[in-house]
């Protein structure tokens, strides 16, 4: 055949399209009228991980975004499958991770006929996306690929839709005819103002009690040296957020997290490095923070500035790149500025810090059975590698590992986030894996959940098995959300009507989910004492291959310590 009349379908131009933008997983759930665009994917080398609910796959190509600045896919069959996508988008879209949504729809030619799954799937995806489109012509999916891939990554990330309809998907065009696959460049590094740095490296030179806060938008934008120079070259008492955890070690020993309400509660000059004054930090409003705290915002979304409580010095732009202006900036000062770690601000804090170490060393030291959190936490702290990749989610189970579980490296530490959304683990935990399995595969990642997070996906525990992903998987098991019942409790009612007597926050008491992994080929382990928890543990970490579940038996009962606020607003039932 001439050249000029060789054909491509629709399918095999869209993931030309994504592999021209660098774009290396699909995460999905093959059906009509997607299954072609997995097999085209495969064939021109994009990784295919098949998973068993949309949700999932939509959560796993999110975090591939945070983890690596670019894109994966969510590829997504018509109707139901979007709409279960959505749980995703939105996650990614308050998250503000980069991400690309491929879903199929019913042919052109039957809109309004009542096709098969027909739904106005464009409309549904623009209120969780930046960008939205329905390509018009099988010739033009490159242009559109292009300018999905630059709206997901520049600015702000979030995440973007692409939807097409089946008979463009299977139709065959000529190549000649179809747009250049253009490349979308890197996003473009923006600085901030000089003259703003300036004075707010001023402001901060004059501090009494200065902190920095270091969200998980420092992370994203790869700014672990800057901020170290910054932090460590000024001694600043820094305060990492939830997902800003590994940015600096949390055993760093400027971190004052211990002392985190003591800090946030006096500081006078906070450093704000891709964070956002939410319910995460209260707002940023007393009685959580001082009421003339003044707030140095680093920010990529120019919107942000001033939310919830204004700004002394507001500065748009990468923050990595901001930070390293304002080290610039301290560099050529005439002598170095560095914060006194003799002044009675750091004594305060370190104070407060060795006060909280004690309270959480009392439960620490509490071996009854069933453990409690902090116990099990020790023994599980003690023996993790300091690099391994830690997702977690829950309750109790994810608040109290942000203090007990340490991460030292960035993008190590996957958790609800801003959205505080349940059910991320697993999706979490396969794109992961994957991710270190084909990048850096002696590096571990362990999944730690409680058993109402783990509910949400529990099945993907197929797709761990499937594809040989070698995680660990720990579920901090209470018997329930927040809190369950224990066995006598339990018994005395199951000659009840259920439905009316059953606590709504109860499940299955002393269940073996270590079995499901058994059913896929894994090894289970159901420990209820330190010493076994310790014991199967070290022989998961030491099976290169095994893919391993732990069941740890939690005291339903068991809390978190006594804290002056509670981590929410308004504090939980």
């Amino acid at each position: 055949m001439a050249d000029d009349m060789k054909t491509m379908d629709g399918a095999h131009i869209l993931c030309t399209a994504l592999k021209a933008q660098g774009v290396e997983y699909m995460f999905g759930i093959v059906g009509i009228p997607v299954t072609e665009i997995a097999m085209a994917a495969q064939e021109l080398g994009i990784r295919y991980i098949g998973m068993r609910n949309e949700q999932a796959a939509s959560y796993g190509a999110s975090i591939i975004g945070y983890m690596t600045r670019k894109p994966a896919v969510c590829l997504v069959v018509s109707g139901p499958g979007l709409v279960h996508a959505l749980a995703g988008m939105s996650n990614a879209m308050e998250n503000c991770w980069p991400m690309i949504v491929i879903g199929g729809s019913s042919e052109q030619d039957q809109e309004g006929m009542d096709a098969f799954q027909e739904c106005p799937q464009v409309d549904i995806a623009r209120p969780f996306s930046k960008y939205t489109a329905r390509p018009n012509k099988t010739e033009r999916i490159p242009f559109y690929v292009e300018k999905a891939v630059r709206f997901s990554t520049f600015g702000r990330p979030g995440p973007v839709y692409l939807d097409f309809p089946g008979n463009m998907i299977n139709q065959n065009v000529l190549e000649k005819n179809i747009s250049p696959f253009v490349v979308c460049p890197s996003p473009p590094v923006t600085l901030a103002d000089p003259e703003k740095v300036r004075d707010a490296a001023d402001l901060l030179y004059y501090a009494q009690k200065p902190l920095v806060i270091i969200g998980k938008g420092a992370a994203y934008s790869q700014a672990e040296n800057s901020v170290r120079e910054l932090v460590e070259g000024c001694k600043l008492p820094f305060l990492p957020t939830p997902m800003g955890k590994g940015v600096l070690p949390d055993d760093h020993p400027l971190c004052v997290a211990p002392a985190r309400s003591k800090a946030l509660q006096e500081a006078d000059v906070i450093v704000l490095l891709g964070a956002r004054l939410n319910w995460i930090l209260h707002f940023g409003l007393p009685p959580r923070f001082n009421a003339k705290v003044k707030i140095i915002q680093i920010d990529i979304h120019a919107e942000q500035m001033g939310n919830n409580v204004q700004s002394a010095f507001s500065l748009v732009g990468d923050c990595s790149a901001i930070v390293q202006q304002i080290n610039e900036v301290y560099g050529k000062m005439p002598g170095r500025f560095a914060f006194s770690t003799k002044s009675p601000w750091w004594k305060t804090l370190t104070s407060k810090v060795q006060a909280n170490q004690q309270s959480v060393q009392q439960m620490i030291d509490d071996k009854s059975v069933p453990m409690n959190y902090f116990a099990a936490y020790d023994e599980i702290r003690s023996l993790l590698p300091k690099d391994c990749i830690i997702v977690s989610e829950g309750a109790n189970t994810m608040d109290i590992s942000r203090t007990m579980i340490l991460n030292s490296l960035p993008r190590h530490r996957l958790d609800a986030g801003t959205y505080g959304t349940m059910g991320v683990g697993l999706g979490f935990v396969v794109a992961a894996a994957a991710w270190c399995k084909d990048h850096t595969p002696n590096k571990k990642v362990v999944s730690i959940q409680g058993d109402s997070a783990f509910g949400f996906s529990g099945m993907e525990l197929e797709t761990i098995c499937r594809y040989k992903l070698p995680v660990i998987m720990i579920i901090m098991n209470n018997n329930g959300i927040y809190n369950g019942l224990d066995g006598e409790s339990w018994e005395s009612l199951q000659d009840m009507d259920l439905p009316l007597s059953l606590p709504p926050s109860c499940l299955t008491v002393d269940a073996h989910y270590e079995r499901m992994i058994e059913a896929f080929g894994g090894k289970g382990y159901f420990v209820r004492t330190a010493a076994e928890l310790k014991s199967s543990l070290t022989t998961a970490l030491n099976s290169k291959d095994q893919i391993s579940l732990i069941n740890v038996m939690i005291n339903p009962q068991a809390q978190r310590k006594p804290q002056d606020f509670f981590w929410l607003t308004k504090s939980k039932m």
